[in-house]
Order: structure tokens, then sequence, then C-alpha cells
């Protein structure tokens, strides 16, 4: 059987999820044709340039102007906005049989099964047999699309349910028609995870399918709920947020950004289309519901929702509140509760599920009956919709952002817990739950070997999820693997011969014991390893330097101790470019100042496609500390060539630090120079980082890795590049762009980047910059508005960062 390429995808249809889409392949590099319907009737501003609907512009206004729009929204669906090239837009009537040159039509047109039959049958005559053919539906099934198309189309032809935003939402749904191929199926379950970075799931042609059937469920499970319990929105939005592993939109919040009307759609479907659910009524809408519908309150879109911004008096801001019972307006109230008080020491959201549940005030309430209700719900949806349980809980992760997906929360409740709470709302359980626990097995999932391993109902056994072995999880493999642990690092044998420091702090700032964690992960490395890999499964990289140490010593004024430890984070830093074995850094999420640092001073760098990195001690009232204005004054150097002016490179790098600049994806880190092109990789899918890490380790260490020489060599500019910047920061403040101390902040950077105030271009070493980098950071931490900026920061609980 040849092997399948994706080189080229037609996407049909280009709103907000079609253009989505199309932004996300050209994401990954392939090459898009989008096309939409031709406008049956000219603009005013058509009119007014004398256009006709004859006219180009004019036939594929509604797909350029789609695109456009997908272009600019925020947060961008683009990782770099030049790959906008790689789209080229047209219009179904003119530009249909360029589908003909397609490997993959992705059809994403209006949910109506009458329109989408008549765009397969137009598009059935134009491809080639062959090339994949999917729905991105929502919810109409799969089997009724396919009706009277050819036996290649029906082969050919699945859904593959996409979530909103494409870029970011990793849930990728196929949903198999009556002929769809198995060859078909198993392709895009591997591109799905393997190229476009998401968690593949395949599904059963059921209503909603399995993460809207599930988290729509929840919704309205809650709006059914509110009521009854007397919670406000801010009550249910503090109790359904970042407390129990969810997004800090929750649930309130995440429906305002969603739009009410695409719940409401969803949520009739499911009424309409699965009469025999046994928990068919939740999924009518309440009366609070229609009332918002019939007055438009759909969220974000329409300007107001659950929540409404609006513009007081004297020009603030100020977010109100719906009332659900008088459906008015009104300021909003602070939510606490005791039982959530019990749970801010326990960092581990798994760990919190106990005591939650066992909450004597209404949040414990809330969470029996929301968590019983949810377990009885998805034990019998098995095999209705899926016949693995893991597929419900990955379903929910990557599509709807839990942290843990249902049978894990219940596995941390415990699995006869969760059948008290099922029983306390007067439901049962599936009747396999029952027997699984006669059988003597109390747990869904367990961990052998490194890989996780779930209960099968139909082999009444625990087998090994499919698709880890591109996987490494930390989590699964710290317990065996661990070679050494402080407060702030655990460092793990990756196997191969390659090491893996692993922070654990929290938000997992940089403090003393990560460093001396870096450091110790080194020693071991360098006696008995091939290699080091510096990654961790959190949802950030490292927010930072841990700046309540450093206010801590600048406020005793201890001076010596302060220098003393910024020397220590930049000998760090360096020790990671020259130790004797090759270190790979693995950055992800959030990955500024001190994480940024490491990240620069790595051998290699594997970087996420959402990695978002970046110097942004300016925030703070300080430049680069550990070692990142010596690299980036380093990085200019090797720019510099005869003819260029040396000048302008050294100014785009002198700016990525004192603007803060943070890429908003790993390939913006290209243009910053914090990425090397031609060195540095990003990967789409987040969950194969770290192994493609070790690989990049063990790759460099089989090639016959050599130590670095330390670097003599680096151009700086003195008095000439300090000149400029100096005039610059005098226009600046001058023209109140800047304060007095951003000023001086600037000027400080300015010295160190120029190499200081040498009269002509000189060489100098790496170690010459970092004595002039770590002098201005110490001036720098001794000045009053910089000390309340940390406390102002450390107050609010923020990390070093803008």
């Amino acid at each position: 059987m040849s092997k399948r390429r994706i080189n080229k995808v037609a996407v049909i249809g280009s709103g907000i999820m079609g253009s989505g889409i199309a932004c996300h392949f050209a994401n990954i590099g392939v090459e898009v044709l989008l096309l939409d319907i031709v406008p049956r009737e000219l603009t005013d501003a058509e009119k007014q340039k004398g256009l006709t609907l004859e006219d180009k512009v004019v036939r594929n206004r509604i797909v350029n102007t789609d695109l456009q729009k997908a272009i600019k929204s925020n947060p961008a669906p683009l990782y770099h906005k030049d790959f906008a090239k790689r789209i080229t837009t047209g219009n179904l009537e003119d530009d249909i049989a360029k589908v003909n040159t397609a490997d993959w039509i992705i059809e994403v047109v209006i949910e109506r099964l009458d329109i989408k039959k008549q765009v397969f049958e137009n598009l059935d005559k134009h491809r080639k047999p062959g090339t994949l053919i999917t729905s991105n539906t929502s919810g109409i099934p799969i089997k009724f699309m396919s009706e009277g198309r050819s036996d290649d189309f029906q082969k050919h032809f699945c859904g593959t349910h996409f979530f909103n935003p494409p870029r970011y939402l990793k849930l990728f749904e196929i949903i198999p028609g009556p002929k769809t191929s198995p060859e078909v199926l198993d392709f895009l379950n591997g591109y799905g995870e393997k190229f476009l970075g998401k968690t593949s799931v395949i599904a059963k042609d059921t209503p909603a399918f399995i993460g809207n059937r599930i988290g729509i469920f929840g919704i309205q499970s809650l709006f059914h709920q509110v009521k009854e319990m007397g919670l406000t929105v801010e009550e249910v939005d503090k109790l359904t947020g970042p407390v129990i592993g969810r997004p800090k939109s929750a649930t309130f919040r995440t429906v305002d950004v969603v739009g009410l009307d695409t719940l409401v759609h969803v949520a009739k479907g499911i009424y309409e289309n699965a009469p025999e659910d046994e928990e068919h009524s939740i999924f009518q809408i309440p009366g609070f519901i229609d009332t918002m519908m019939e007055k438009k309150w759909l969220g974000s879109k329409s300007g107001q929702g659950f929540y409404k911004k609006v513009k007081n008096d004297d020009g603030s801001s100020e977010i109100l509140t719906l009332d659900l019972d008088s459906l008015d307006y009104r300021k909003s109230k602070k939510a606490n509760f005791g039982t959530l008080e019990k749970t801010k020491s326990v960092d581990k959201v798994t760990d919190r599920f106990p005591i939650l549940v066992a909450g004597d005030d209404k949040a414990g309430e809330f969470y029996r009956k929301n968590f019983g209700a949810m377990f009885a719900y998805v034990s019998k949806r098995i095999p209705e919709i899926t016949d693995e349980l893991y597929k419900i809980d990955d379903a929910m992760k990557a599509g709807f952002g839990w942290d843990n997906g249902p049978f894990e929360i219940w596995d941390a409740v415990g699995v006869k817990k969760g059948i008290e709470l099922i029983k306390d709302l007067g439901k049962e359980p599936a009747a396999w739950v029952n027997e699984m626990l006669e059988a003597g097995v109390d747990y869904f999932y367990t961990v052998k070997d490194g890989n996780t391993y779930y209960y099968d109902i139909p082999q009444k056994k625990h087998l090994k999820v499919p698709g880890q072995d591109s996987f490494i999880i930390l989590d699964n493999i710290r317990k065996t693997s661990e070679v050494f642990r402080n407060n702030g690092v655990v460092v793990e044998d990756l196997g191969d011969g390659i090491l893996n420091v692993e922070f654990i702090s929290k938000m997992n700032a940089v403090g003393g014991d990560v460093l001396a964690g870096i450091n110790k992960a080194i020693d071991l490395a360098e006696k008995d390893y091939d290699g080091l890999v510096i990654a961790n499964n959190g949802k950030n990289f490292s927010v930072g330097a841990n700046i309540g140490m450093i206010f801590m010593m600048a406020v005793e004024q201890e001076y010596d101790e302060l220098n003393a430890a910024v020397k220590y984070f930049q000998d760090t830093s360096m020790r990671l470019r020259y130790s004797s074995i090759p270190v790979v850094v693995a950055p992800h999420g959030m990955t500024l100042g001190g994480g940024c640092e490491f990240t620069l001073h790595a051998d290699r760098v594997v970087a996420a496609a959402e990695s978002y990195i970046g110097l942004v001690e300016f925030g703070v009232g300080v430049i680069p500390g550990g070692g990142g204005s010596k690299e980036m004054a380093m990085r200019a150097s090797d720019l510099f060539r005869k003819d260029d002016v040396e000048l302008n490179t050294l100014q785009e790098f002198f700016l990525t630090i004192a603007m803060a600049k943070v890429s908003t994806s790993a390939y913006e880190a290209y243009d910053t120079g914090i990425l090397q092109k031609g060195k540095d990789i990003v990967i789409v899918n987040q969950n194969r980082q770290i192994a493609a890490a070790k690989e990049v380790a063990r790759f460099m260490a089989d090639q016959g890795y050599t130590k670095p020489i330390p670097r003599t060599d680096i151009k700086v500019l003195g008095k000439q590049a300090l000149g400029m910047f100096l005039v610059g920061t005098d226009q600046m403040l001058a023209g109140n762009y800047i304060s007095e101390h951003d000023k001086k902040i600037a000027n400080k950077l300015a010295y160190v980047m120029a190499g200081g105030d040498l009269s002509e271009a000189s060489y100098v070493s790496e170690q010459y910059l970092l004595d002039l980098e770590r002098e201005a950071f110490l001036s720098l931490t001794g000045e009053r508005k910089t000390l309340e900026r940390l406390q102002h920061m450390i107050q609010k609980g923020k990390p070093l960062r803008n």
C-alpha cells in the first residue's frame, strides 16, 4: 500500500471554523486552498467603485473578508503572520475544479444537511479518486451525508471534528461513516497526533459524538442545578475553574466566549436525536436560557451574556454579572467557600477532589451532586458513544481544557465513593462498574512500567492506552526513574543514557533549589550519562526567577548575598552551554525571564509550538541577570557582517529586551533571536516533546559531542552604540513614552549590550559581558522604584513578567 502524504488541503467554507482550520494547516506547512460562495449582490462600497458581480475581487469577497478577519483575531490562529502566504483563496464556482489537486478536502459549511449534501455532490465530480474527504460537522449524523455518493467517495469519507479555535484546542474527533475504510481512519488518527498536534479520538456516529455529548451534559446539568441550589454565576465559576483543574473561564465565562447560541444549538440537537438518553430532560433548555436567547444575550459576540462589560461615568470599565433570578445585571460579588480554603495548600489537583466532596458547606454539596451526576452519565455512555473509557477522558481534556477527565476524577475520589455519590442522587451507575468492583478491581487506571493502563470493559482487565510509545509522561516514570530530588527539581533517568531535570517549584519559578538541582543533574550526567534534557509536563515551562528571594535580599541590602545569587544563576546558565554533555531544553507555555535564559544557553532547543518565550525583566525594573543580556549582545554580534549596519542589528536585540517582547508562538521566537533557525526545532504535538528532546540529546551524543570552547570573540561597539542608545532614551523620555526609571533601566541595558563605554569596537569574552550584566542588575535592585514594582508583583502573586 502506498504511503499517503498530505501536501495540499482544500477547505470548503471560510467562516470562523473554516478559516481557523485553514490557518492551522498553514501553521504546519501544508498548502491550503480556501473556498466559499460567490456573493449575490454588491456592497455599497463596491457599487461606488463601479465593480460588478463578475469582478474577481467581488466574487472572492466573502472568502477574503473571512480569512482576513480570522488572521486579525485574538488569539491569533497562525503561529506566524507569514504563514498566511500558504493559503490561496477562491470561490466555489470559478475554482471548484482546483480541488482535484488536494490530498484532503474538508467541508466546513453551514450546519444544514441539505446544503452539505449539495456541496458533496459537487465535490464528488471534481475530486480525484483516493482523496480524503471529511466533514467538520459538530453533530449531524455522518451516515446521512455520504448517501448517494460514489463508492470511492464513501470509502474515503468520514467526519473530522475540530474544536474551536483549531490552533489551541487539541481535540480531533474522527467519526467513521458506514463505508469508511479502516485505512482512512488509521491514517487520520495518526496524522492528527503527529502532524496537527492533536489528541485524536475515534468516536461513534452518535449525537454530538464524544466531547460535546459529555461537555454539554455537564453545562446543562449546571444550568438546572444553579436554580435548584440558589447559586450565583460567580459562585459557579469559582467552583468550576482552576480549583478543579478547569480553565479560568470556568463555566459561564466559557459559554460567553463560545456563544450561548452555539451551546443551545448543540443541546437541542442532542435532545432531538438522543430520545433514549436516560438524562434526556437535562438537554431541555431552561427558561432563563430561553429568555437570554430571545434577548440575544449570547455572550462576547453580542456584547453581553452572563457577564457584561460597561463604561462608568468616570471612564473606567466594569464587569457586571447577570442575576439568574431577576435577569438584571448587577455588580459582581466575590464568591467564598470554606471547602475551597481547605484546598489552598494542596498543589496537585487530583488530591483536592476527596477534600471537595467531603465539604460540609454549599460547595461540598455542589461537588457531590455535580460529580455524582457526571459519573453516572459517563458510565452509561459506554458502549453507546465509545467502547473505551479513556477516550471520554481524552476528549474532555483535549476539547474542554480539563486537567482530568471524568473517570480520572472518579479514581481520585475513589470508585466506591463515586458510587455512593451516584446513589445519593437516586441514580445508578452502569452495570459494568459494579461488575468491575465485584471482580476485585477498584480503579479505572493504573500505571505499569511508565505506561498508563485503562480498564477494558469487554475483556474485564486493564489494557495499555494506545499511542504512548512516542510520549514520555514524567508522572508515570517518576517513582521508578528518580535519581535525585530537592524542593525545586526532580532528576529522572529517561533511559538510553539521558537524564531529565523537571522543575517542581511553584509555577516552576527559578530559585536556589532549581539552580542547585540543575548543577547536580549536570554532575550526574557528566559522570555516568551521555546527555541531559530540561523539561516538564507542567502548564508552563517556567515563569522566571523567584522574585520574592530577590526582593528580600534587596530590601535587607544584602548585596554580597545577592551578588553571589546572581552569579550562581549566571554560572548555571553558562554550565548548560559548557558542560561536557549535550544539554537540550524543551520549553512550552510561558517560558519567561530565567526560563528563557536557560533556553538561550542550551546546546539545542526543542520548543513546543505553543511557547510564549521572552525576557520580561524590564517589567519589574531590572535587566536579565542570568546571562540573558549577555546572550542577546552575543547573538547580535554573530549577525554582524562587513557591509551591514551593525547598530541596527544590535538595536533589534536591545529592543527585544527593552520592550519585554514575548513571542506568541515558538515560530515568533525565531524573529526575536531567542530561537535560532537551523539549530532549534519546533514540535507541534507537545505530548511528543520530551521524547523528541531525548532523541536530540541522544543523537548529539552519538555524533561525538565535544564541549564548546568559551567565547572570547564577541564584537561590541562601545561608545558608538552607547551614544545611540542614550540619545534614544532621552528622546523617549522627552516624548513622555517612558518614565525616568524606565530610562535608567534602558541605559543600564545599553551599557551592557554596548560592552561598556569602550572608545572603539572591540572583541570581548562572555565573562566580560556577564560581569557588566551582573553589576547593572545589582545596581537596579537598589532603586526604590524597582523595589516597589517587585513588592507589587509579589502581593499580586504574579511571576516575573509584564
